[in-house]
């Protein structure tokens, strides 16, 4: 079992909203490891006020009387904690410096952090930030999803060509149909502050109309997704990382990405289209001129998608990784009963 010296001191999580030390910190963490805008201290603390149930616990790691570690934990069950992860964080809500393995942070926590526990999760781990280790005997990883990404190098041109003819063919068979029904597509991008609630709210006509209606998913400015995401949006504006790209027929909005930047990765967090225009693809033509424009502008190096990859991003990149969740067990033979519990429920896909 892996061990480090860590002590744990635990906190209402709201106070990661009110508290500027904590955020401080916080970020200082996230900065030092992954850099993520949807992980810094305002947008978790946007999620715990929004999505947040009121028992998510707030757990701060020192050693020699120097923060090293942070995280959202909510309870999954008697004596179980998972970091928090809503739907609409793409990884699990911790930060930590560069020198502890989130193995040796968990079993920290599984001990010290949360008085008695017997399993501590932590959800959607990016291997980039926190490689994946072999299992030990108390530990246990699980797979998430697998993710793309393109890496942006050379010129768009470069990166057109290497497309496949199909959906280079199509998104050319697609533009020259607009020509000829006489409709202009065209983007246009929105970063200010005072740009994001309307933005949102063009955002949530979109999904509204789709599939996301009915499951009850859709963002709307009166819902709690949309009040997130205005939120989040609008905060990040405040600091130049906050990106809406739109394409219009005409001036009709058929399709939205929400998009965060920081450092040299821009991630495309959400992505929305108007479904009544079949046969139109309005949100491939906007991936196609947002990727364009980033290939101009020379800022990003990285573009990442941060959600399941479908068949369909396999048509814009080869390149993926899975993400992935880890459990520390308080005990080794508690790995062995759950083993043998999700043999006899037949799945095998849940992180603890």
């Amino acid at each position: 079992m892996t061990a480090v010296s860590i002590e744990w001191k635990s906190l209402p999580a709201s106070d990661l909203g009110v508290n500027e030390g904590l955020r401080a910190d916080w970020n200082r963490l996230n900065a030092a490891r992954s850099d993520l805008p949807f992980l810094g201290a305002e947008a978790i603390a946007t999620a715990i006020a929004v999505f947040g149930q009121g028992g998510e616990r707030l757990l701060i790691g020192r050693q020699a009387d120097q923060v090293v570690a942070m995280l959202v934990a909510s309870k999954a069950g008697r004596f179980r904690w998972q970091t928090f992860q809503p739907a609409q964080i793409p990884l699990g809500a911790w930060v930590a410096a560069p020198g502890p393995t989130l193995e040796a942070l968990s079993n920290s926590l599984n001990r010290a952090g949360f008085g008695f526990c017997v399993t501590f999760s932590v959800t959607q781990i990016d291997p980039m930030f926190a490689p994946r280790m072999p299992d030990a005997a108390n530990t246990r990883t699980a797979d998430y999803i697998e993710t793309g990404w393109v890496d942006i190098a050379g010129s768009f041109d470069d990166f057109w060509s290497a497309r496949g003819k199909n959906l280079r063919q199509n998104m050319r068979k697609q533009r020259n149909k607009l020509e000829t029904e006489g409709m202009s597509g065209r983007m246009r991008k929105f970063t200010s502050p005072e740009d994001m609630a309307p933005a949102i709210a063009r955002y949530g006509v979109l999904e509204s109309a789709g599939w996301k209606a009915a499951s009850g998913t859709a963002i709307h400015p009166d819902n709690d997704q949309g009040r997130f995401y205005t939120r989040l949006m609008q905060d990040a504006a405040s600091r130049g990382e906050a990106f809406v790209y739109e394409y219009l027929f005409d001036d009709r909005v058929v399709a939205v990405n929400l998009c965060l930047g920081r450092g040299q990765t821009i991630t495309i967090l959400k992505t929305t289209y108007d479904e009544s225009t079949h046969p139109f693809s309005p949100a491939f033509l906007l991936l196609q001129d947002v990727l364009e424009e980033i290939y101009g502008e020379g800022r990003w190096k990285r573009v990442e998608f941060y959600g399941r990859m479908m068949e369909w991003h396999t048509r814009w990149t080869d390149q993926k990784r899975s993400l992935y969740h880890l459990t520390c067990y308080r005990w080794p033979f508690l790995k062995q009963l759950a083993a043998r519990k999700r043999k006899e429920d037949h799945g095998d896909s849940e992180p603890a």
